[in-house]
């Protein structure tokens, strides 16, 4: 696949964020393999803090976290990005903190359906 323009959304939680029974974390990357999203990375963040905490999270030996930031990274295209996020928001309606911005996919080797086509030239 030749290079195509695609968007990359970042949504910021704390590990202990929860939808219904399950980490939130886990509900909204099962929710993009069901939606057909591209690709989708979790990372859980050593430090960090955000609009619900009262103190600095972080990790460290002689106090171990059980709220540290975490930080959800989708790439696909543009329009699916944006009705995912879209579904997400009906959904939660506190504690996130989502960012979008285009990126240019260099590779992708899964299904080409999912990554917007460029132009042959």
């Amino acid at each position: 696949m030749r290079s195509a323009d695609g968007s990359r959304l970042r949504m910021y939680i704390g590990e202990s964020d929860r939808y219904e029974n399950q980490p939130l974390y886990e509900w909204i990357i099962t929710q993009a393999k069901a939606k057909g999203l591209a690709g989708a990375t979790v990372f859980r963040g050593l430090m960090g803090f955000g609009a619900n905490t009262r103190v600095i999270h972080t990790f460290k030996i002689e106090r171990l976290s059980e709220d540290l930031p975490v930080i959800i990274e989708l790439v696909d295209a543009a329009d699916k990005i944006e009705a995912f996020l879209s579904f997400v928001e009906q959904h939660i309606h506190s504690g996130l903190l989502a960012t979008m911005e285009q990126v240019e996919v260099r590779f992708y080797s899964g299904d080409q359906s999912s990554v917007p086509k460029t132009p042959q030239v």
